[in-house]
């Protein structure tokens, strides 16, 4: 019978992590308190918290994706720069999987991309198209659906920030946004 024990240091690599928001304007709806978006937010801080040694980096998108903070492990400056994401990040409301493609550093390190979004108003066959290029690459791709399957209604803002109401369609209906879960699904 032999028995004992054997320590041994194990390395733990860091993983390059692009988190992709959503800042679409039906990010604002409230069927998730406060809002989809402060609700992301809120989730993506805890993240922070959690991360050690990994570097994360923002992509915010609506029609047009951009990289709000480059990859770093500099997490105050990533806690700084998701404070400023709003629905106003992007000025005209593209896939943001191919431009966190473009942007991942050309390392060995693992690379995944979490996409936090309702699913609504995008090129869905585009992004599916680029998340099958990145799965070839070997890039992982996570979706976090953030709304209700019933939805809600879209809050309008006036410039000093105060809900003056709902958008409505060509018609004067209110437009109700709900969460895709099948396009995310398929992501």
């Amino acid at each position: 019978l032999q028995s004992g024990s054997k320590m041994e240091e194990v390395k733990r690599e860091g993983i390059d992590l692009y988190l992709a928001v959503d800042v679409s304007n039906s990010m604002n709806a409230q069927d998730i308190v406060p809002s989809r978006l402060d609700r992301s937010k809120q989730a993506i801080n805890r993240l922070i918290g959690d991360l050690k040694g990994d570097r994360i980096g923002f992509i915010v998108f609506a029609d047009k994706a951009f990289v709000q903070l480059p990859i770093t492990t500099d997490y105050p400056a990533a806690r700084m720069f998701l404070s400023t994401v709003s629905t106003k990040s992007v000025a005209s409301q593209g896939t943001a999987i191919r431009l966190a493609m473009k942007s991942f550093a050309d390392n060995e390190s693992s690379k995944a991309i979490v996409i936090i979004s309702d699913g609504e108003d995008h090129d869905n066959e585009s992004a599916v198209k680029a998340a099958e290029e990145a799965a070839k690459k070997g890039v992982r791709i996570y979706t976090i659906g953030m709304g209700l399957a019933d939805g809600a209604p879209i809050p309008e803002f006036n410039a000093a920030g105060q809900q003056i109401g709902y958008r409505k369609d060509r018609q004067g209906n209110t437009i109700i946004t709900r969460l895709d879960e099948n396009m995310l699904k398929r992501i």
